[in-house]
């Protein structure tokens, strides 16, 4: 395993690559994207990528502008800085003369983000594995409300607190967003995004998501030319009861690829 950064103007970006067993000469790589206040150590990541390597995959997990180790701070992030380190991100894994086909993995936001940049990099990816894509993102800003949390989406204050901001001024820490965060995703076109990629694709959602809508992916599969998705019947955000499940859908789909 190597960990090291990835510089994404001037923004250090956390990265782990593992290689299949067997150390091959060439073979694919999947990039593996955590979701929103996530990170690369994460059970279903860590599954997910165990997973891809045992089918002779390697694996690229890296950690998004303000998560885990890598740098900015979570209250300043936006999609759009998450696509910019995706991108830069992307253009490493395609300077790796051993890696064969470029796959892209995410959950959550991580999910959402890989079908934005699939569509900026469609002659780049092969394939693309959204997980429980937090499409309803853009929806919420939209609406005026995150994790219950209301404010006016015509005009978005500078900053949303997840929490009561008066325990940020007794030192406890708050996460918050910034305005530019809804501002940013008010604008974002799923649809087409999706209309831009025609690689294969597989969804996978748990059926009782307690966060992100399950409709969302069962839509979004019907509007992908080559997608096909996976159900866990009584499955939450997380994969709490069939990350096996999850695991072996990933597998076969890319073993599919070959």
């Amino acid at each position: 395993m190597q960990e090291f950064f990835i510089d994404s103007d001037g923004i250090k970006i956390h990265a782990k690559l593992e290689m299949p067993a067997g150390a091959p000469e060439r073979c694919p790589l999947c990039i593996v994207q955590h979701g929103l206040t996530g990170h690369m150590e994460e059970n279903h990541i860590m599954a997910v990528a165990k997973a891809l390597r045992e089918v002779g995959v390697a694996t690229l997990r890296v950690e998004m502008y303000g998560h885990g180790k890598s740098g900015g701070t979570f209250a300043k992030h936006t999609l759009l800085k998450w696509v910019d380190n995706m991108l830069d991100v992307i253009d490493y894994a395609k300077g790796l003369d051993w890696a064969t086909d470029l796959y892209l993995c995410g959950h959550s936001q991580g999910g959402l983000l890989t079908m934005l940049v699939a569509a900026l990099r469609p002659d780049d990816l092969k394939a693309i594995i959204p997980m429980s894509p937090a499409i309803i993102i853009i929806d919420s800003a939209r609406k005026g409300s995150i994790f219950g949390i209301p404010f006016d989406p015509v005009h978005v204050p500078d900053r949303i607190w997840m929490g009561d901001p008066k325990l940020a001024e007794g030192g406890t820490p708050v996460p918050s967003f910034c305005g530019d965060y809804f501002r940013i995703a008010q604008h974002i076109n799923v649809d087409e995004a999706i209309a831009s990629y025609r690689g294969p694709v597989l969804l996978v959602h748990g059926t009782a998501d307690e966060g992100v809508p399950v409709q969302d992916s069962i839509d979004a599969a019907e509007k992908y030319e080559n997608a096909q998705i996976v159900l866990l019947d009584g499955d939450d955000h997380g994969y709490h009861k069939h990350l096996d499940q999850v695991c072996a859908a990933v597998q076969e789909f890319v073993r599919s690829l070959a």
